[in-house]
């Protein structure tokens, strides 16, 4: 169970974070409002949220997610790949050394959260364009540790590994054709091409949080009787964002 969300507000600069979505430029003000609608989300599932003002030198910093690799055991402070995030961790990692031990990912490593998906007690590392072979090794090495096994996932397309998987819980997976075979076929829900969007669900204790606009998928994840929560998220991505980037769970 989760008790704890870490969020950050995004802020007016918004716009000029990275993107290769080509769905136009954010309303900063509707993500203003989606953010706070998803925060209210969190809230209905039981956590503890504290919320952290926008950082106006770090347009993508409301993707808290990428800032670390957090559970109840230890918290890792990430070293961002894309060189105009570095300083995004700081913050984040001021907060988390209140909540147990901390370490942190260090050069010549990059690690993204957005490449770390977690599966009861195992770890999926992306290896791509944010997350490096050293990032993803010493996360590992830091993982076993604590009592977690992972493995790698290349990274061929899309921006992190998590822009095309999730973990539902209950042992099923959401994914996009590229992922599929990381779990059991039979235990996957494949979207439909026009709804791959879809495949950045984020499980929160007793909910299931999806992105609001994607029939076919919610009806398939609907059969597997999970509680959903639908929420917008129309400006976040057209940043590169999803549900899962947008908080850090613990």
């Amino acid at each position: 169970m989760y008790t704890r969300a870490i969020v950050r507000r995004p802020g007016r600069n918004f716009a000029s974070g990275i993107t290769t979505s080509g769905l136009g430029l954010p309303d900063s003000s509707k993500a203003l409002e989606q953010h706070a609608a998803y925060c209210e989300a969190l809230i209905r599932c039981g956590v503890e949220l504290t919320v952290l003002d926008a950082d106006e030198r770090y347009p993508d910093g409301c993707f808290v997610e990428d800032t670390a690799v957090v559970n109840s055991k230890v918290k890792v402070v990430s070293r961002p790949g894309a060189a105009t995030r570095r300083g995004e961790e700081e913050a984040i990692a001021n907060v988390l050394a209140g909540y147990g031990p901390t370490e942190a990912i260090t050069a010549p490593g990059t690690m993204e959260g957005g490449d770390v998906l977690r599966a009861e007690n195992h770890y999926y590392i992306g290896i791509s364009e944010r997350t490096n072979t050293e990032g993803a090794r010493q996360l590992s090495d830091i993982l076993a540790r604590h009592g977690f096994t992972s493995s790698v996932v290349p990274v061929e397309a899309g921006l992190h590994l998590k822009s095309d998987i999730a973990y539902l819980g209950d042992g099923n997976f959401i994914s996009t054709p590229v992922f599929s075979q990381v779990a059991h076929p039979a235990n996957t829900i494949i979207p439909d091409p026009e709804e791959y969007y879809s495949a950045n669900c984020l499980r929160v204790n007793d909910y299931l949080l999806i992105a609001k606009g994607f029939p076919k998928s919610k009806k398939k994840i609907l059969e597997l009787g999970y509680n959903i929560i639908e929420l917008d998220m129309s400006e976040f991505r057209k940043m590169d964002g999803g549900l899962t980037c947008l908080s850090l769970l613990f």
